[in-house]
């Protein structure tokens, strides 16, 4: 498959990104309404075309499109026509719809373990020391060899830990039982937002985002995100970050290949680096300055080029600017912002244009094949081979049967893990302390005593017993078994 440039548009000739500048990264910006969902559309599928898998968030529900042809029409033939393109082929892109709720797509979850303490701690909006203490946690669950797999596990490891911590301190440091406490209350607000969902396993692997068609072409990975969206944003944002940091790990070193091998569209862009500790945005940024090596591109999709880093945006050689409007000096200046950011074009006012494009046309730089960015060009976007709109629900279930992907994380399995180990060892306590208590006693009756280290496991054994024998019971004792003594993997 030759690595044809992508096509984005025309201005008084084709305005395309080279396949080999294609992972400098990229800025799809412009307010709502604009044009950029079809831009992201026609890169995506560009991409696909060229063989390159593609991950794609649907935050609005109108992108699944792309895995059907579009629909003729004499709009759309004449739009074609004006960028060069005649005729214009129809056709969809191989999909594998994904959403973490299992509904619009194959459940994606990933485990605790796999998920590791710093993503954790931004997930659930931890301050410094309770950072510190989820770093702990994840250390002694390493150090013990317990799994840590999903959110019971983790309740589980916190409540071992906390019971356990005179102990632990001297080796690990100090435990505090208020950041315990704030910790499991962040639990329980990820739970309400679907968080028993997203954790768990079969757990969701690289591979599966990396496939290409029987015809070498790239499948394009769509995470439906509109109800995640919309109710936790910060676990949305959060989840792509993952992805993200699971590429850089794990994809090896290409240096500069003529294609990307890889390429991940970040909607809603401005959530990944707001209420972020200044740590972890550092860290991203350094992800992506490096990330190309690994044939990786990521392309930003936002409002304003000032949602993002100054050090970020400086990595974007290849930017889609959709129009803006000024109507608020806060506006007026990020219409000079994103402006200043292109390489200027003598005969082009930038920053009058950005106000005046129509939808459907863009301000436009990409590298050429030296990586130099071009003069800005007004460009009018070309149209889309496949469905500009949501399939019907048939449509998706039809595709979501057909992948190869189907049946293979659609049931949750909730193998033996630190919850489970730890119950066990609670029941096994409650029986000791049965068996105690059916001894012969001395004359004078007196009750019998426990020990501080096994007061709090006995008294959460008893309630156990008393609670079995109810759906309510049952709940009860997940939860407070899972948070006193529950261990993970």
């Amino acid at each position: 498959m030759n690595a044809s440039p992508l096509l984005i548009g025309a201005a008084d000739h084709a305005v395309a990104i080279e396949p080999r500048m294609a992972n400098r990264h990229g800025l799809i910006a412009g307010a709502t309404g604009t044009g950029k969902t079809v831009t992201l559309q026609v890169l995506a599928q560009a991409f696909s075309d060229l063989g390159v898998p593609v991950f794609v968030p649907d935050i609005k529900g109108d992108f699944s499109g792309v895995a059907a042809p579009g629909s003729p029409s004499d709009r759309l033939t004449e739009r074609a026509r004006r960028v060069g393109i005649d005729p214009l082929e129809l056709y969809g892109a191989p999909t594998v719809f994904w959403d973490i709720f299992g509904d619009h797509g194959h459940p994606w979850r990933l485990t605790i373990a796999d998920f590791g303490p710093v993503l954790l701690s931004r997930l659930l909006n931890l301050n410094d020391t309770q950072n510190g203490l989820m770093q702990l946690v994840f250390r002694v669950a390493d150090d013990k060899g317990w799994l840590l797999l999903d959110l019971k596990d983790l309740r589980a490891m916190l409540g071992w830990v906390n019971e356990h911590r005179r102990d632990l301190t001297g080796h690990y440091g100090n435990v505090a039982p208020a950041s315990i406490g704030a910790i499991q209350r962040a639990l329980l607000t990820l739970e309400s937002q679907g968080g028993e969902h997203f954790f768990g396993e079969p757990a969701v692997t690289l591979e599966d985002f990396l496939q290409t068609d029987a015809a070498g072409k790239g499948v394009i990975n769509i995470l439906h995100a509109e109800r995640l969206y919309r109710n936790s944003p910060l676990v949305y944002s959060t989840l792509l970050l993952w992805l993200l940091s699971e590429l850089f790990e794990q994809m090896p070193e290409v240096g500069d290949p003529d294609r990307p091998r890889f390429v991940l569209f970040f909607d809603e862009a401005h959530l990944l680096f707001g209420n972020t500790p200044r740590s972890l945005v550092d860290r991203i940024e350094q992800v992506v300055r490096l990330i190309r090596s690994k044939g990786v591109g990521v392309y930003f999709v936002t409002q304003s080029p000032t949602d993002l880093p100054d050090s970020v945006l400086g990595q974007l050689g290849n930017r889609v600017q959709h129009a803006l409007r000024a109507f608020t000096p806060r506006d007026q200046r990020a219409v000079r912002v994103a402006a200043q950011t292109f390489r200027p074009n003598p005969q082009l006012d930038t920053e009058a244009v950005i106000t005046e494009l129509e939808v459907g046309e863009a301000l436009v730089s990409v590298l050429d094949d030296k990586g130099t960015p071009t003069p800005v060009e007004r460009t009018l976007i070309r149209p889309p081979s496949s469905r500009m709109g949501p399939l019907s629900d048939e449509e998706r279930q039809n595709i979501i049967a057909g992948s190869v992907l189907a049946g293979i994380y659609d049931e949750p399995v909730d193998r033996e893990s630190a919850y489970e180990i730890l119950r066990r060892q609670a029941e096994a306590a409650l029986a000791e302390e049965k068996t105690i208590q059916v001894r012969p006693q001395a004359a004078t009756p007196s009750r019998p005593r426990t020990t501080r280290g096994d007061s709090v496991l006995t008294a959460a054994a008893k309630s156990t017993a008393r609670s079995i024998g109810t759906q309510i019971g049952r709940e009860v004792v997940r939860g407070l078994l899972g948070s006193l003594t529950g261990r993970r993997r």
